[in-house]
């Protein structure tokens, strides 16, 4: 080893040396038993949704070993109708409430990024004020039922259409945006839509699908608004009808006097319960990892930069 090599070697960072055997076999132990502390969960709860009564017994709660399977807990579930009703009404919300808040979020945060804008800095100001001020339980219920939203889908698209970190993480990744593509553009007579349309988002793809699956798993997995502003249950989304069942106990089945469905025995009560916790986890197991590779570079950066 020459002296300048060894001088190489003392100047560079402790990360950007080649991890030893030991280090390379602990880093290894340690990203399997993390990915195992996730991946197992979910194993047991698939598992057992597909599990018979006498595997669910032997097991004495949720089903590690597989043994008679059965998709009997799904077929309840669907029968009478309740949790296909919540699926579609679950779907509906997140999609259309994902892309009003995607619209919203991109025309305000791409006005704020505009230091000309007008009322640029109040407007900044009011919108970073919500991070240390909540409206509170109350008044937000009050102007809710003052608009005629109770009992309306709208409720729960609209009280939390806008989050305020995740316009301030959009706004910090359109500034960083050169500013001689949009004034060249701005030269040619474009204006300021079709600036954003041609120009910004184009180039902020990852921003938008990462704030998009921000605002998506968040409709997705929302009760609350739907506990507090719907009294019509026919209207309740999935996490409302997995919250009355998982935790409450009530029947999914219409009408249902027996304890048998179609002739056949009903299905463990665990096992149908873990079957709500499964379709709702589906969509964002689904979508995860088609987004997930522009996470560094859609938020690191911008809020990094910003």
């Amino acid at each position: 080893m020459t002296a300048s090599t060894s001088a190489a070697r003392a100047a560079r960072p402790a990360w950007e040396e080649r991890p030893s055997p030991a280090g390379r076999a602990a880093k290894g132990t340690a990203l399997t038993l993390i990915v195992a502390s996730v991946v197992f969960p979910i194993y047991m709860v698939v598992l057992t949704s597909l599990s018979t009564q006498e595997t669910v017994t032997r097991a004495g709660g949720l089903v590690s070993i597989p043994g008679g399977l059965s998709p009997a807990a799904y077929k309840e579930l669907f029968a009478g109708g309740v949790v296909t009703r919540a699926v579609l009404v679950s779907l509906g919300v997140t999609t259309t409430g994902t892309l009003i808040s995607l619209v919203v979020t991109v025309l305000a945060a791409y006005g704020l990024s505009r230091p000309g804008s007008l009322f640029h800095r109040p407007l900044l100001f009011m919108i970073l004020l919500t991070f240390l001020f909540g409206p509170g339980l109350i008044p937000n219920y009050l102007l809710v039922s003052s608009l005629g939203l109770i009992d309306s889908y709208w409720a729960l698209i609209l009280p939390s259409a806008v989050t305020a970190f995740n316009l301030v993480v959009m706004r910090a990744f359109f500034m960083n945006v050169p500013t001689e593509m949009t004034d060249s553009a701005r030269v040619d007579g474009a204006g300021e839509f079709r600036i954003l349309w041609r120009i910004v988002l184009p180039v902020s793809k990852g921003v938008v699908a990462v704030i998009g699956l921000f605002y998506a798993v968040g409709y997705w997995n929302s009760f609350f608004n739907a506990v507090l502003y719907l009294n019509d249950n026919s209207k309740w989304p999935l996490q409302v009808v997995l919250r009355q069942y998982v935790l409450q106990g009530q029947s999914l089945v219409v009408g249902q006097t027996s304890d048998t469905i179609a002739g056949q025995p009903l299905p463990p009560s665990l096992a149908i319960q873990m079957s709500i916790v499964v379709l709702a986890l589906i969509p964002v197991l689904f979508i995860y990892p088609f987004v997930q590779r522009h996470f560094t570079k859609g938020v690191i950066i911008g809020a990094v930069k910003g």
